[in-house]
């Protein structure tokens, strides 16, 4: 494949495919050379505010087919779109904003207020736009659009231009900044299409996953590079995702375990007509044994898992479907290394372990982000000697499949979510009555794992878990929440101070040989 943007690719399907529906979103259809115009619309309208190429424009809204009309738009003139975790509380968002230098928001309804109460303290941001309008100072997205004309500015782009820019916890409480760009967007594509997504352009294919996770954002990409038909839901809502299925026959899907366990327990599940289904990708976070081979028995399809994080553009293995049956031996297996994906298992020194031993994974592969925005500290650890090291320890068996044993870092996944115990603990450490906290993650049948505070009290308070809960809902995003609340009389720490958080969590994990969620 010749070097190209993610723009060039939409040209070519408003050209091959231009009558051909590109994207569904609440009965709205959108066809692919309609989707071309609206983002040189877009990209017109960008240009008279004034954005310039590298420039961030953010988005914060659920999920919609405006949201590609963005996206593309900006690849027009080669700015970057950041996506805002929607669940994120006012301060984090704030933050976000700053870091990003973002010079323009767009907010969908839902957030209209959180972002009112926040737009004094982002200092770069020039302009708002209401993406659903009804807003008394700020532009309505589909007359700001309209107001230009759909001509292509053809500005080129250039491989390593970022195109997107999505927030990922940090341990330091800060959220970092993960550059991606068309090269590694290319990557991900050449290994998508060599390894597990030969979707077609006849595939009806289903975006439930928010799109400031990148499995949103690759589901909707690939579909589309694909020429495929994309149907957009709002929000993950199981009866829906059903419902598609068999009135709208949709034959490609990607959930992560949560909202399979969700699909699962629908009363509907059993009238439901799942033949149209082919294909349900799943990752960002493992999956019990026993709901997948549920899962695979009710969908009757090929299952595919797929392992990678933000930085990784969301690729580096895959568990094919003839290696989801239980006598392989696999099912604990996140898969094989893609093409061009080269793993090692290495000790803290960087040195490769014997097969078999856990250490550290670590990949090279063109999918690998160019970095953390301005923060040249964290991208030079993250990234050395061409390696990305994950932070997950896992071990490669005898015929290199990849098994994920437990995490170098401390990052725990509730329900596809990260949650970094330091952002928890900094907010549980303000409230007045706790003289120490360490949180870890527990086992949670629903959520895979779930967030534990272990409180220690100061002498003589009278506080309840529900209280210390409510302190900290005022203060992180909802899903950030610890579930429950232990209340210890001493953390256990090493000489240096350093929490011992594997004595901590080794009780609850007690019989379980898969030491994450």
């Amino acid at each position: 494949m010749t070097d190209f943007t993610l723009i060039d690719a939409l040209r070519t399907k408003a050209q091959e495919r231009g009558d051909h529906t590109a994207l569904v979103f609440q009965g709205r259809e959108t066809s692919y050379r309609d989707l071309d115009a609206r983002a040189s619309q877009v990209a017109q309208s960008l240009l008279k505010q004034g954005i310039q190429p590298h420039a961030r424009i953010a988005f914060m809204g659920k999920n919609s087919d405006r949201y590609f009309e963005l996206l593309l738009g900006a690849q027009k003139i080669r700015a970057v779109v950041v996506g805002v975790n929607s669940r994120l509380a006012g301060p984090e968002v704030a933050y976000v904003l700053n870091n990003a230098e973002a010079e323009m928001v767009f907010v969908g309804e839902d957030f209209v207020p959180l972002i009112e109460n926040i737009i004094a303290d982002c200092t770069t941001v020039k302009k708002v736009v209401a993406m659903n309008g009804g807003h008394a100072a700020w532009d309505d997205f589909e007359p700001w659009r309209n107001a230009s004309a759909a001509e292509d500015p053809m500005i080129q782009g250039a491989i390593d231009d970022d195109f997107i820019q999505l927030y990922t916890s940090g341990t330091t409480g800060h959220p970092k900044g993960v550059q991606l760009t068309n090269g590694n967007m290319q990557d991900a594509l050449v290994q998508v299409r060599a390894d597990w997504g030969e979707w077609q352009a006849d595939d009806h294919v289903l975006l439930c996953m928010p799109l400031f996770h990148i499995a949103g954002v690759n589901v909707g990409l690939i579909g589309l590079h694909a020429g495929s038909k994309v149907t957009i839901l709002p929000d993950v809502d199981p009866a829906e995702i059903l419902r598609l299925i068999g009135e709208e026959k949709i034959s490609v899907l990607f959930m992560v375990p949560a909202v399979i366990l969700f699909v699962m327990q629908q009363e509907a599940l059993a009238k439901t007509d799942l033949s149209s289904v082919r294909q349900v990708i799943y990752g960002a976070s493992p999956i019990a044994e026993e709901l997948l081979v549920q899962a695979s028995a009710a969908f009757k399809c090929d299952f595919m898992q797929v392992y990678g994080l933000t930085e990784t553009t969301g690729c580096a293995t895959h568990l094919p479907p003839a290696d989801h049956d239980p006598a392989r031996g696999k099912l604990r297996s996140c898969g094989k290394p893609n093409t061009g994906v080269d793993i090692r298992i290495v000790d803290e020194n960087g040195k490769d372990v014997p097969q078999g031993e856990v250490g550290e994974i670590i990949m090279r592969a063109k999918s690998n982000m160019k970095g953390y925005w301005h923060n040249d500290a964290a991208t030079q650890d993250a990234i050395r000697d061409g390696y990305f090291y994950t932070g997950d320890a896992g071990f490669l068996d005898d015929e290199g499949y990849v098994f994920i044993h437990d995490r170098v870092k401390d990052m725990i996944v509730s329900g596809g979510e990260n949650v970094y115990p330091a952002e928890v603990e900094n907010a549980l450490f303000a409230h007045p009555q706790i003289a120490d906290v360490a949180v870890i993650g527990v086992p949670d049948e629903r959520w895979g794992e779930a967030v534990k505070a272990c409180v220690v009290l100061e002498t003589g308070a009278d506080v309840q878990a529900q209280d210390i809960i409510d302190w900290a809902r005022e203060r992180i995003a909802g899903y950030k929440l610890p579930k429950s609340v232990d209340f210890i009389d001493a953390l256990p720490r090493n000489p240096s101070g350093k929490i011992l958080r594997r004595e901590l969590r080794e009780p609850y994990w007690e019989g379980h040989e898969r030491r994450v969620g």
